[in-house]
């Protein structure tokens, strides 16, 4: 990483915008980005495959990957579960990075996809879920009595060694960046244009200075690209002409800790990102950046799901 400053080497893959292709296609392109150089694959999880069984598939075809969630909504599974599958993962791969992206999600996603109440005071939350879910991992026996949880005596039975998954926090609005920043191994962004990124690196950082575990967190970002087929035309100046067809097949770029994986003018000034919604690249609720005519010969991938818009993060 050190040695390239757009940070290539840390390059990833994300199943999620095209987790409506089945589980077939992901584990064949886990094994095509491990071929390529790929350092991780992850997924997302709304009413699709489910996220640990399938990066436990996923692994196996590609055993040089690192396994991420991005994300899991918290909501859905207590800490202590969540520790199980992540422990499992890891278990099943113990020389590779387990990234445990997990997130408030959105009204949308628990309440009415999965009957789950959505809940309220999402900070307070995220930062009690997170807090319970590391002692969890620790491997030693865990009482806590929070405003969300109340746990006695639990202690993880699947034994881990030097290597844990890392825990990583979905974020977007400047609080739960700030949070992010203060309590998890790394914070995922996701939905904002790359001028946004700058800015939302700070907020972490701002939060990462309140530390007291003297901890560092990690940035990662899904970036959104548009994908082109070469035709065998050129242009005038010899070059080789592209036509563009859509497909968000967004990598993950892990990012250590500046903003230089993100090309930007020096004098651009980061939008201020609204309190509820968050920012799009975009008027449409898709993430992808264009949506054009794909060659006759080329499969018309689709996100599984688009965000939902009223996403607390």
């Amino acid at each position: 990483m050190a040695d390239d400053p757009q940070g290539l080497d840390a390059m990833g893959v994300t199943f999620a915008s095209f987790m409506n292709l089945g589980v077939d296609e992901g584990l064949r392109a886990a094994r095509l980005a491990a071929t390529l150089g790929y350092r991780s694959f992850w997924t997302a999880e709304t009413v699709g495959p489910e996220a640990f069984g399938f990066l436990a598939a996923a692994g196996a075809a590609g055993p040089e990957l690192s396994l991420g969630t991005g994300v899991l909504a918290l909501q859905l599974r207590t800490p202590m579960v969540v520790a199980m599958g992540a422990a499992t993962l890891q278990a099943l791969h113990p020389e590779r990075d387990i990234h445990l992206g997990i997130g408030i999600s959105s009204p949308v996603v628990t309440s009415q996809w999965h009957g789950v109440p959505y809940g309220d005071r999402p900070l307070a939350r995220v930062r009690e879920y997170v807090t319970l879910l590391r002692a969890c991992l620790s491997g030693e026996s865990v009482s806590m009595q929070g405003d969300f949880f109340e746990v006695s005596r639990f202690r993880l039975g699947v034994r881990l060694g030097e290597r844990r998954p890392k825990i990583i926090v979905g974020a977007l609005n400047p609080k739960m960046l700030e949070l992010a920043g203060e309590v998890a191994d790394g914070v995922l962004l996701n939905y904002l244009p790359a001028s946004h990124v700058p800015w939302s690196v700070e907020q972490v950082r701002r939060g990462e200075a309140r530390r007291t575990d003297g901890g560092r967190c990690t940035i990662y970002a899904y970036v959104h690209a548009g994908v082109c087929a070469r035709t065998a035309s050129t242009t005038p100046d010899g070059t080789c002409s592209r036509t563009p067809w859509s497909t968000p097949t967004p990598p993950t770029s892990p990012e250590p800790g500046s903003a230089t994986a993100w090309r930007r003018s020096a004098n651009a000034t980061p939008p201020r990102p609204r309190r509820r919604s968050p920012p799009s690249p975009t008027p449409s609720s898709t993430p992808s950046t264009s949506w054009a005519t794909p060659p006759a010969s080329a499969p018309r991938w689709r996100p599984t799901s688009p965000p939902a818009s009223t996403c607390r993060c």
